[in-house]
Formats: C-alpha cells, structure tokens, sequence
C-alpha cells in the first residue's frame, strides 16, 4: 500500500517494485529457494493505493496493461485498487481527510510547525483520527517535523551540488581561458622573433615547447598570409 496525493499512472509500476521486493524478502525469510524443483509457496497479493487529491474522474482501478500497454494482457498484469475515502467513518476516510486538512494549512502557513499543530487540532475538532492524536500526539509532530528536516536535507543537498557544479565548471572555463591567453601570447612571441629574423619556423618546438604541431601551422599560415 501506498499514499499519493499527485495522480500518475507511474503507481502501478512502483507497487510491483515494492511487491517483488516483499516477495524477495519474504523468501528469504521463509528459506524458500526459487531454483529448486518444489513449488514454494506465497501469500496472494492485494495492491492498494491511497489517493489524497481531488478524485475527479479517476478509476476505481488502475491496471498495467490498460495504462502502459493499450489493453493487451499479453504476459503480465497488474491491478492497483484506488482507495479514496468516501463520507464514511472508516480509517481510511478519515486519514484522507487528515491530509487534506494538512494541505490546507501547509498552502496558510507553509512547511512550519504551526501547520503541523493546526492540522491536528482541526482534526480533533472534527472528531478525524481524534482519537490516534490524541494518544500520540507528540509522536506525530516528531514524525511530520523529522520529515520536514529530511525535505530541507535534501533541498541543501541539491543546492550543493549545483553551487559546486557551477564553481567546477566557471573554475574550468576560467583555467581554459588563461591557457588559450598563454598560447596566444607565446604564439605572437614566437611571431615577432621569427619577423626580428631571431627564430626560424623549424626552431619553433625547440624554444616554444608549449606549441603543438598545428599551433606552429598556424603560425606558419599567419606569416605566408602577411607575405
């Protein structure tokens, strides 16, 4: 089971990752071994969704074939039951209503704690998990803010990485730049000695080690164009 509040067809490819990867551990845990010539044994499995965002027109089910392969079952399928929360007073319902609640506040106050309390007392107030916050109150808070720490870690992270990027590649662009100021220096060096009459084309790679072959048929070139 997961909780989306963004709809995206993408929901029923990440429930088969998180199901092979229960059925994987699950295997392992029941020292099950997929080689062997014995059929093993695995729990029927039930994928579910729980959809925070406006409902629309969205279906009760999401399949694998209908949203990625136009229909066809051909060799693998898979169906995710969309849960939405209806009027009723199940947990579900009410946990939907919590998160709505929360994205309220969060547009008022934004990622603050104040979000956090203001959600869970217009919860209490509306009798929505009252009874859940009101035993764990504490818990929620350190939950919610730890993953408002995690968002902002992130964040910093990624800021990070683009400032440093961004140094790496100036710092580059600068060290070519004073490289391609030092060759053309030596180059209009080697120019003016070769016009003094003080340096032959051929001598070149002996005095000015820094020009490469085609630096010097440049020069080469410059001076038959002068000529």
């Amino acid at each position: 089971m997961e909780a989306q509040s963004t709809w995206t067809e993408n929901i029923v490819i990440r429930s088969l990752i998180y199901l092979m990867t229960t059925y994987q551990d699950y295997f392992k845990r029941t020292k099950q071994n997929l080689y062997a010539s014995r059929k093993i044994k695995m729990p029927k499995p039930e994928l579910y969704v729980i959809y925070t965002g406006e409902r629309k027109d969205h279906p009760e089910y999401i399949s694998l074939s209908d949203a990625f392969f136009g229909g066809h079952t051909g060799f693998i399928d898979a169906k995710v039951k969309v849960l939405y929360g209806t009027d009723e007073d199940d947990i579900i319902s009410q946990y939907v209503t919590f998160t709505k609640v929360y994205n309220e506040q969060m547009k008022q106050y934004g990622r603050t704690r104040e979000t956090i309390m203001e959600t869970i007392r217009i919860c209490k107030d509306k009798n929505v998990l009252r009874e859940y916050l009101q035993s764990r109150e504490k818990e929620v808070v350190s939950i919610m803010l730890a993953m408002y720490d995690e968002k902002e870690i992130l964040r910093e992270y990624i800021e990070y990485e683009k400032y440093h990027a961004a140094k790496e590649a100036a710092e580059e662009a600068a060290k070519k730049a004073a490289q391609e100021a030092t060759k053309k220096a030596t180059k209009e060096n080697a120019v003016k000695m070769i016009k003094a009459g003080k340096l032959s084309i051929e001598d070149i790679p002996q005095f000015f080690t820094s020009l490469t072959p085609e630096d010097i048929k440049e020069i080469e070139n410059e001076l038959m164009q002068t000529l």
